[in-house]
C-alpha cells in the first residue's frame, strides 16, 4: 500500500463570529434556537454500535426556563458501564492499528463539520442546555472545540516526529503506542469544548474511551456524538454513557484494563478518584495515567499604578461572564486604596448596565446558573456574606428561581482577607474585593499566594513594569495561567495552554502537546545492522 510522511493542515484559531444585528450568523443561530425549542429530543447512550435506551429517563430543561422541556435522556446503571468498557476493549485493536493519518482525518473532518453545518446546532444546544450567551457559546462550543480538534492533530504529528539520535551501525526509533487498556473521560457542564476535548484527544492517540459527561451537559454532548459519527468515528472508539459518578467509578476503577482517566470537575471528587485508584493499584495491568483539572479561586491583583477603568472591565468580564461558572473566573480581587473609589464607580456602572435573562434574548449579558443545586449553594454564600459584619454588599445580592436559576452579579467588599468568600470556590457570579493600603503591595502579594489552596489562574494589572516583574516572580506557583493587564479568563488553544497545579489539578495543559503525551506509552526500538559475532572486546587483547 502507498506510504508517505504526511503533513497535516497547519492549524489556525477558528475566527469568532460576532452575532451582531443584521449578520447572517445571528439569523441562523436564532433559527437553530427556535428549532431546538420546538421539539423534545429522546437522547440515548451510545455504546459500541448501539443507541441504548433504558426507559429510565431524566428531563433536560433550560436553566433559565426550567418549566420548558428540551429533551429526555436515558440513564444507565453499572451494567451499561461494563457494556461500554467491553465495547471500548473490543474496538481497541482495530482502532490502535489504524494508520495515524486516518485517525487524524476523522477529527479534522469533525472540526470542519463543527465550523460549518453543525455550528449553530452546537451553539444552540449549549445556549439552551447550559444557559450561555451567544458569544460565550461561540467561543466555547464552536471555536474552542474546533481548535482542540485541529491543534491536537498537529500536536500528534509533532510527537510522532520526535525521534532519537542514532550511532553508526544502529537505527534508533521511538514509537508512541496508545495505552494498554481503556481510558475514562469525565467531563463537566460548563464547557462544551472540554466535554468534546477530553475523550477525543485520547482517542486521537489510538485509545478507546468510556465517556461520562455531567448530566447538565448531556444536551450538547449528544450533538458532539452526532458530529463524531458523521465524521466517521468507528463504533466503540468513544462510548457515551449517562451514569452517576459513584456507579461508574465503582466499575471503572475496579477493572484490570483501566489505563487512564481524563477528568475536569471538583477537587474533592478528583482526590477521591485518586485515592481509589491508589487503593486498587494492584488490580491493574499497568499504572493508570491520572490527568485532572479541578477547582480555582482565581485572583486579580491590582497595583497602585493601574488604570481604574481597565481594572473595572477586567473584573466585570472576568468575574461575571457565564455567571462566573468558569474554573478561571475572577472570584477574589485585591485593590489598592488609592484606586478603589474609582474602580468601584466604574464596576457598579457596568453591573447596573447588565441585562439578565434567557439566552434567546441576545441583549442579555447575564443568564442563569446551571441548576437548582448550584443556585442554592451560591445563594447560601451570598446570605452568609450579608450576615458577616466585616462585609459590605457593593452590588447585586438578589436571587430568584421562580422561572430560572437567576443570581444577580454580586460584589462584596470585605475587611477580612480570610473571609469565606475570599477563600472558598463558589462557582457563581460572586466577586469579593479586599482593599489594601496602596503601599503594601509586596505584603499583599504574599497574602494572595497563601490565601487559597488552588493555583489555576490569576492576573496582575499594573502600569509599573517593576511591579509586574515582582508579582510574576512572587506568584510563580499561585497560577498555572497568569495574565498581565488582563482578566484571568479566556485561554485560547495553541496560545495559552490551560491548567493549574496545587489543588487545581495536574497541570497537564489542555491545548498543548504535553497533554497528548499523557495518552501514549513510548517504546524505544534499537536495530543493529551488523551484529557482532565475537564476545571479546578490544581491551581484552594482549599487549
Amino acid at each position: 500500500m502507498p506510504k508517505g510522511f504526511f503533513s497535516v493542515p497547519y492549524p489556525k484559531n477558528e475566527p469568532v463570529l460576532s452575532y451582531a444585528p443584521g449578520t447572517k450568523e445571528r439569523a441562523a443561530l436564532k433559527k437553530a434556537l427556535a428549532d431546538a425549542r420546538a421539539k423534545v429530543l429522546d437522547i440515548p447512550m451510545y455504546i459500541g454500535s448501539e443507541e441504548v435506551r433504558t426507559g429510565n429517563t431524566k428531563t433536560i430543561t433550560p436553566p433559565h426556563d426550567h418549566k420548558h422541556v428540551l429533551a429526555h435522556f436515558h440513564e444507565g446503571d453499572s451494567s451499561h458501564v461494563e457494556q461500554a468498557i467491553n465495547a471500548a476493549l473490543g474496538a481497541k485493536a482495530a482502532w490502535a492499528d489504524l494508520s495515524w493519518e486516518h485517525r487524524a482525518a476523522i477529527f479534522l473532518k469533525a472540526a470542519d463539520l463543527l465550523a460549518g453545518p453543525y455550528r449553530y446546532a452546537i451553539n444552540a444546544a449549549t445556549m439552551l442546555g447550559q444557559s450561555k450567551s451567544p458569544y460565550q457559546a461561540e467561543i466555547d462550543s464552536a471555536c474552542e472545540l474546533i481548535d482542540f480538534l485541529r491543534f491536537n492533530v498537529y500536536f500528534m504529528t509533532q510527537i510522532y516526529q520526535e525521534q532519537p539520535e542514532s550511532s553508526p551501525g544502529v537505527w534508533n526509533r521511538s514509537e508512541y503506542r496508545p495505552l494498554e487498556g481503556f481510558t475514562f473521560a469525565v467531563t463537566p457542564f460548563n464547557f462544551t469544548a472540554i466535554a468534546g476535548n477530553l475523550p477525543t484527544c485520547m482517542a486521537l492517540m489510538g485509545n478507546t474511551v468510556v465517556w461520562k459527561p455531567a448530566n447538565t451537559q448531556v444536551y450538547a454532548a449528544n450533538v458532539i456524538m452526532q458530529v463524531l459519527k458523521a465524521a466517521g468515528l468507528p463504533d466503540g472508539v468513544i462510548n457515551l454513557i449517562y451514569v452517576d459518578g459513584p456507579t461508574a467509578g465503582d466499575v471503572v476503577f475496579n477493572h484490570p484494563d483501566f489505563a487512564g482517566i481524563h477528568f475536569t470537575g471538583s477537587t474533592k471528587v478528583f482526590q477521591n478518584m485518586w485515592r481509589t485508584i491508589g487503593t486498587n493499584i494492584h488490580r491493574y495491568k499497568t499504572y493508570p495515567r491520572i490527568v485532572g483539572e479541578t477547582g480555582g479561586k482565581d485572583f486579580v491583583m491590582v497595583h497602585k499604578s493601574a488604570n481604574p477603568k481597565e481594572v473595572a472591565v477586567a473584573l466585570s468580564r472576568g468575574a461575571f461572564e457565564y455567571q462566573g461558572q468558569k474554573c478561571s473566573a475572577a472570584s477574589r480581587a485585591y485593590i489598592p486604596s488609592n484606586l478603589w473609589d474609582e474602580v468601584k464607580k466604574y464596576l457598579v456602572e457596568d453591573l447596573k448596565d447588565f441585562k439578565m435573562g434567557g439566552t434567546e434574548d441576545f441583549g442579555n449579558f447575564i443568564n442563569a446558573v446551571i441548576d437548582e443545586k448550584a443556585f442554592d449553594s451560591i445563594a447560601g454564600y451570598i446570605e452568609k456574606a450579608k450576615q458577616n459584619p466585616m462585609n459590605t454588599i457593593v452590588a447585586g445580592g438578589k436571587v430568584d428561581k421562580s422561572k430560572g436559576y437567576f443570581v444577580e452579579p454580586t460584589v462584596i467588599e470585605t475587611k477580612d482577607p480570610s473571609s469565606v468568600t475570599m477563600c472558598e470556590e463558589i462557582f457563581g457570579p460572586v466577586l469579593t474585593i479586599y482593599v489594601y493600603h496602596a503601599e503594601n503591595f509586596e505584603d499583599t502579594l504574599e497574602l494572595v499566594d497563601r490565601t487559597s489552596p488552588y493555583a489555576l489562574t490569576g492576573s496582575i494589572i499594573s502600569g509599573d513594569r517593576y511591579a509586574i516583574e515582582l508579582a510574576t516572580k512572587k506568584l510563580s506557583n499561585a497560577a498555572g495561567n497568569f495574565y498581565i493587564n488582563d482578566k484571568p479568563t479566556g485561554a485560547v488553544v495553541g496560545q495559552q495552554p490551560f491548567g493549574g497545579a496545587r489543588a487545581s489539578g495536574t497541570n497537564d495543559k489542555a491545548g498543548a502537546k504535553m497533554n497528548l503525551m499523557r495518552w501514549v506509552s513510548a517504546r524505544s526500538i534499537k536495530e543493529t545492522f551488523v551484529p557482532p559475532v565475537d564476545y571479546k572486546y578490544p581491551f581484552l587483547d594482549k599487549e
